[in-house]
């Protein structure tokens, strides 16, 4: 099950090309705890599922988790745990991502939930499209009842603002488009089907679904 992070590179020729980041820093209470991640889906797991669909797109993956490293060094990628304590919610893991991304020397890190097996396969490209004035841009598709809802795990945030999201989050901000609002991130949309590209696996009865999802898809 090694994925190197050499082998997810994308394409040398991409001149925007950026490291992404899989936030994977949550306790998973709904799911009854451990690694939300290693959860199966048609014999796949999340974390190979998002790394499938993310990998080709970025310069470079890390995943952001807790706890003891060893239990994910099959991946073959770096492990980014919160810098901050007392599990302050996914800006931790947003952060941690851009402290990396800038210790690489890129301007700017693409982050995508464990628990979003169908992420588009254009993400990284769209986000970049559709960013606002300082770089920021969020995910966004249409809920059940047609209303677009962003999906704040699932971005691209530049490594300029990381000492003011450092800020936020030491200070006790958790809501992530509380701090997004304030310098004016872009939004890019995804229709929602056949499936929702950010149907999100919470709990156990998401974890049938996105079987059912699965197989409409036919594919990783």
């Amino acid at each position: 099950m090694s994925v190197s992070s050499h082998s997810l590179r994308s394409a040398s020729s991409r001149l925007d090309a950026v490291p992404g980041v899989i936030l994977a820093g949550g306790r998973a209470s709904r799911m009854g705890g451990g690694d939300k991640g290693e959860r199966l889906i048609a014999g796949a797991s999340l974390m190979e599922r998002v790394i499938a669909r993310l990998g080709p797109q970025c310069d470079g993956l890390a995943i952001n988790a807790n706890g003891e490293p060893a239990r994910l060094a099959a991946y073959g990628l770096p492990l980014l745990p919160d810098t901050i304590a007392d599990h302050p919610g996914p800006l931790a893991g947003v952060l941690a991502g851009l402290d990396w991304a800038a210790h690489r020397g890129a301007d700017a890190v693409v982050t995508v939930a464990v628990d979003t097996p169908f992420v588009p396969r254009d993400l990284v490209a769209r986000l970049q499209a559709s960013a606002g004035d300082e770089g920021l841009a969020l995910a966004a598709s249409p809920g059940a009842d047609g209303v677009i809802r962003r999906h704040p795990t699932c971005g691209l945030w530049p490594v300029a603002l990381r000492e003011d999201l450092r800020a936020a989050v030491q200070g006790g901000l958790g809501k992530i488009v509380l701090w997004t609002d304030r310098y004016g991130a872009g939004r890019a949309e995804w229709p929602s089907t056949p499936v929702d590209p950010f149907f999100n696996v919470n709990t156990p009865e998401d974890l049938a679904e996105a079987e059912r999802l699965a197989a409409i898809l036919g594919k990783i």
